[in-house]
């Protein structure tokens, strides 16, 4: 992997999304959330899940998250719901000593920029290893629940917490994320499955990573992270 180390240099701020970025594509924690978004709408409306999967997935491409969908349209208790679907599981999950070391000699602040909760993300960073390299999570609650990919999401997180984005870089593993991201001047990495690695995607979560608001692509976030070290090489 051939990374032009100059790009970074003028990184010092490192923003991750969390599910599917920080863990591998294949892990079963997201389809476990996945599936209890699902039955919390089963208890909310009575009806079967294969009927709630197609609205549960309009309201995530309308509104960013189902849950945004649910609270406009159906007044739910965001702190209700963002509890009862991120009380799963991780243990799956395994402790990544080499990207933490990765993440750990980065230069400079360290992020994670999520629609999830922030009790979510701590919980799933602590498991793979990584929740002490990190200054910060600006999760949906601190976004006012307006999701990546809105615009105003972005815009919250950079005045929040005192982001310049020509001095950001993120990395995401959904493209129509980074489209706002590398308007505002991000370095922006796409992190996709790798070859081994046989998901069920919808047709608008794939992508070939050649899209001009693209301007990395990796299967491999890890190995990425040591490539850009050292920089002075």
């Amino acid at each position: 992997m051939i990374i032009p180390h100059q790009r970074f240099q003028q990184i010092d701020t490192w923003v991750f999304d969390l599910d599917n970025t920080l863990y591998p594509h294949n892990s079963d924690l997201w389809p476990k959330i996945d599936a209890r978004i699902t039955l919390f709408m089963m208890r909310l409306f009575g009806i079967d899940a294969l009927s709630l999967r197609a609205l549960q997935k309009h309201y995530y491409l309308r509104y960013g998250t189902t849950l945004r969908g649910l609270m406009l349209e159906h007044g739910v208790n965001a702190a209700e719901f963002l509890e009862f679907v991120h009380d799963v599981d991780r243990s799956s999950l395994q402790t990544n000593h080499s990207l933490a070391q990765a993440i750990a000699n980065l230069p400079g602040r360290k992020l994670i920029l999520t629609n999830g909760s922030r009790e979510h993300a701590i919980k799933t960073a602590q498991q793979i290893g990584i929740s002490h390299l990190f200054e910060d999570i600006f999760d949906i609650v601190a976004a006012n629940f307006i999701a990546k990919p809105a615009a105003q999401a972005y815009e919250s997180f950079f005045a929040q917490l005192n982001i310049n984005p020509r001095r950001a870089a993120l990395f995401e593993d959904l493209d129509r994320n980074l489209i706002v991201p590398h308007q505002h001047g991000m370095t922006t990495i796409l992190v996709t499955p790798s070859p081994d690695q046989s998901l069920e995607r919808e047709d608008w979560e794939v992508s070939n990573g050649e899209a001009a608001h693209i301007d990395f692509v990796t299967d491999d976030l890890t190995s990425f992270l040591q490539a850009l070290q050292p920089y002075d090489g």
